[in-house]
């Protein structure tokens, strides 16, 4: 039972980290330190709970809010900026997966995969609901965006963290958006080509 629930808890935290990398990851990593279900001390994955690892996330954190308020949103969904946040998440969504696994003493490598796929479906799921989102909303309204998406982040990877089941169902949601992501914009396309 315990595996199943280092499984799904690292489900939770790599998806979340996959809608947003840092203050999840950070949040997850001072869980740790304070031994609060999860902890990766004694394991290959200590460095996690580390001052300097998450000192070095909070530093990212910092950086990405900075970027958000000086750039445009376009460019955050798209180009170099958004390539680097989406491999900045499947790499740290693979480490903490792998955390999870090692924190019950299991073999870490199905970690490292679980959390890249996790990471990429909370990307996948995201990043189009809040670009679309954003399109909607006024300058000042569409701001506030990304704290919504850093608050819903961070709820997901705490509560994967403390109520494991939270992260199986979380990924079943993320998939949801992205099927029902994918049906918008096939209709959206289909009705393109009636208008042809």
């Amino acid at each position: 039972m315990h595996l199943v629930f280092d499984i799904f808890q690292g489900i939770g935290i790599a998806a979340a980290v996959g809608i947003r990398p840092f203050l999840p990851t950070l949040a997850v990593g001072g869980l740790a330190a304070g031994n609060a279900e999860i902890d990766f001390k004694h394991t290959d994955s200590a460095f996690l709970q580390s001052p300097g690892f998450l000192l070095a996330i909070t530093l990212g954190a910092i950086l990405l809010a900075l970027a958000e308020r000086r750039l445009a949103p376009e460019r955050l969904d798209t180009g170099p900026l958004a390539v680097g946040l989406a491999l900045i998440s499947l790499a740290l969504g693979a480490l903490l997966f792998a955390g999870s696994l090692a924190h019950g003493h299991y073999a870490t490598w199905p970690g490292l995969i679980g959390g890249i796929l996790c990471a990429a479906i909370g990307i996948a799921a995201t990043r189009p609901l809040f670009a679309r989102v954003r399109a909607r909303l006024d300058k000042a309204a569409a701001a506030a965006v990304p704290l919504y998406a850093e608050g819903s982040a961070l709820l997901l990877a705490v509560l994967s963290v403390l109520a494991p089941p939270v992260g199986l169902l979380a990924l079943l949601g993320l998939l949801w958006l992205v099927f029902a992501g994918r049906r918008r914009e096939d209709q959206k396309y289909a009705g393109l080509r009636i208008l042809r």
